[in-house]
């Protein structure tokens, strides 16, 4: 017999579920992974410059990948647990709402590698499809879910 917690987890709809409990929380996990342990490789596919020392990032270059790598865990912990937790509309339309938010700021961060970098997913790289692609899908599963699609 299933569990209430099960029963009433159903009522959120397949692709949410799956969505916001597996896919991405494993994504950004991908992600924190990455930022922590490939830095170099990180820094390369996010923005490749002719001043890169080869021999990997600086100190601060580190520090601030490694604080993002934190912030990527966190993110993805709290996404698959705190959802988890509960069946109640209102908490994962509040928590997704914040998610959304930071959705924009990640797109809006690579602004500086020019604004056809949105649009030209044929150029895109695997940070872009990551940084970009996956992050739109992202962004649009939680803005159906906060108007009401499906639920």
């Amino acid at each position: 017999m299933p569990s209430a917690n099960a029963a009433a987890m159903s009522s959120i709809p397949l692709w949410y579920r799956l969505f916001f409990l597996y896919i991405e929380p494993v994504a950004t996990a991908v992600g924190a992974y990455y930022a922590w342990f490939q830095q170099h490789e990180y820094l390369d596919l996010t923005y490749t410059s002719a001043s890169a020392v080869s021999l990997g990032p600086s100190a601060r270059e580190s520090i601030v990948l490694s604080q993002l790598a934190n912030m990527y865990a966190v993110f993805a912990l709290n996404e698959a647990l705190v959802l988890r937790s509960t069946t109640n509309l209102r908490v994962w339309s509040v928590f997704l709402f914040g998610l959304l938010l930071a959705d924009f700021g990640h797109i809006y961060s690579v602004k500086d590698v020019g604004f056809d970098i949105y649009w030209k997913f044929w150029d895109w790289n695997s940070m872009y499809w990551g940084n970009l692609g996956f992050v739109y899908v992202g962004a649009a599963t939680r803005t159906a879910f906060l108007a009401g699609v499906g639920v």
